[in-house]
């Protein structure tokens, strides 16, 4: 069968075009813009893809057109299609029907660690033998691809709540149907699709719905709205996992109305090690200590991540010593304050974040591990959420641990970005483009910065066009 998929450059498509050639589909594609990692991957399993979305592509007779969530009605692609009454799915829908349903699914849901958790959870059953199959939205280090089919019979797959199709409005992970569920967290993001939190929260408790009675929950025992989703209905048994109340994320209370604790009875805590900066971490479960990971990652966000990673390999089999150990040789994933390069004693990082939560807990993590150095952080606010300016009261305060912050400034970003960021006074730096940024950023770096680039884009090629100058001023 020959399956043809409309936006293959993506982390998700591009993966599911390397599952269904591993499944001996054969496999084209098209998109506006391919670019590593995706083009290197698709290059190397030789499958073909085209530069954007004319209808002469459709030329090649694909038995099934998988559309992806980029597309929308008005492409002359997707007008033809429709024209000619091709067969056509969704990527959620396709991977539901042709691998899904043969597979023990664990699904990990989030607004935020959903990649690290997927890649953490997979390198486990891979170390315990189990040959998962995985779709992550990134590029885990230990396997260096995004995607497998995978010979064992579960299947990890990266849980995003971001809507389906032009002609399928739900959630993705609604068609996932998992027999092991992590919820991570839940806030309030896409704002180009979701009006408010309630509406993401209603989406979540549709994935519960969907996880049978002899499956598991695990979810983040510290969280309010993952506690309001759960009290909107949920049939299957559920562990919980917290950091110790001293130990918690940001410092949250995590309270509920009542006043109680919940991270004091969560199943699953962590008791990190002092001065490790999260390197070092006893996990417990009911309180009994079974496990300590000793690893390359820091930052208590990981210590999260790793606590449901561990949880939801326990209910596929695997001891918890075990993971702990197999997370001793976790070796991270690509974007995820990923090292580009160091010139002069400056170093460059590279980081999805694009939430003022996701950018407050990189910054913190980053800060454990550089103490007192300089840190410059450099933003493109070019999510849907952030050029809608939802959260622009919280990008100063998400800021407060950088010593200076730059940002590209956008043409169509719709708001005031100087005066969002007021607070931060003279730390502020502005550029109006990519070349722009490369030369104030080497014209103020000194020996010994730590320069975090976050985007969840390209960001223009930053990265590499950063270091370079680095290396001719030097």
């Amino acid at each position: 069968m020959h399956v043809h998929i409309l936006g293959i450059g993506g982390t998700f498509m591009g993966g599911l075009a390397a599952i269904a050639k591993a499944a001996g589909f054969r496999v084209t594609g098209a998109d506006l813009n391919v670019y590593p990692p995706m083009s290197t991957q698709l290059e190397a399993l030789g499958i073909e893809f085209i530069q954007g979305y004319g209808a002469e592509q459709l030329d090649l007779r694909p038995d099934i057109v998988v559309v992806g969530n980029a597309l929308s009605r008005g492409s002359p692609v997707v007008e033809a299609m429709l024209d000619r009454g091709m067969a056509y799915t969704s990527g959620p829908q396709w991977l539901a029907e042709q691998v899904l349903r043969q597979k023990h699914v664990i699904a990990v849901a989030g607004t935020h660690g959903k990649t690290t958790t997927t890649a953490m959870l997979c390198w486990i059953l891979e170390e315990a033998g189990l040959a998962p199959g995985f779709l992550i939205g990134g590029v885990p280090s230990n396997f260096n691809c995004t995607a497998r089919l995978g010979t064992g019979a579960c299947f990890v797959i990266e849980a995003d709540e971001y809507d389906t199709a032009f002609f399928d409005k739900r959630a993705k992970f609604v068609h996932y149907r998992p027999r092991t569920a992590v919820l991570n967290n839940l806030e309030y993001d896409h704002a180009d699709i979701y009006p408010d939190v309630a509406s993401i929260r209603r989406q979540f408790n549709q994935l519960l719905r969907t996880v049978p009675a002899a499956g598991r929950i695990i979810v983040n025992g510290d969280d309010a709205e993952l506690a309001a989703t759960l009290n909107m209905g949920c049939w299957t048994p559920r562990e919980t996992f917290a950091l110790a109340r001293t130990q918690r994320p940001g410092g949250k209370r995590g309270d509920d109305a009542a006043g109680g604790d919940r991270s004091a009875s969560a199943d699953w805590s962590a008791a990190i090690a002092p001065g490790s900066a999260a390197s070092r971490f006893t996990v417990h479960l009911h309180g009994k200590a079974l496990a300590e990971v000793n690893w390359p990652l820091l930052g208590e966000h990981n210590v999260m991540n790793a606590l449901a990673a561990i949880a939801a390999a326990r209910h596929m089999g695997v001891a918890p010593e075990r993971a702990a150990q197999a997370l001793g040789g976790f070796l991270g994933v690509k974007r995820r304050m990923e090292i580009r390069g160091s010139v002069d004693q400056v170093t460059v990082y590279d980081d999805f974040a694009h939430h003022p939560t996701a950018i407050e807990t990189t910054l913190r993590g980053l800060r454990a591990r550089v103490a007192g150095a300089r840190i410059v952080a450099v933003l493109e606010p070019r999510s849907n959420t952030m050029k809608l300016g939802v959260h622009r009261e919280l990008l100063a305060p998400a800021l407060a641990l950088a010593d200076r912050a730059w940002f590209l400034s956008a043409a169509d970003l719709g708001w005031d970005l100087a005066a969002a960021v007021a607070d931060l006074g003279d730390r502020a730096r502005y550029a109006a483009s990519v070349d722009a940024l490369v030369k104030g950023l080497v014209d103020d770096a000194c020996p010994g910065d730590h320069i975090l680039v976050m985007s969840n884009g390209g960001f223009g090629g930053l990265h590499d066009k950063l270091l370079a100058a680095l290396r001719a001023r030097q």
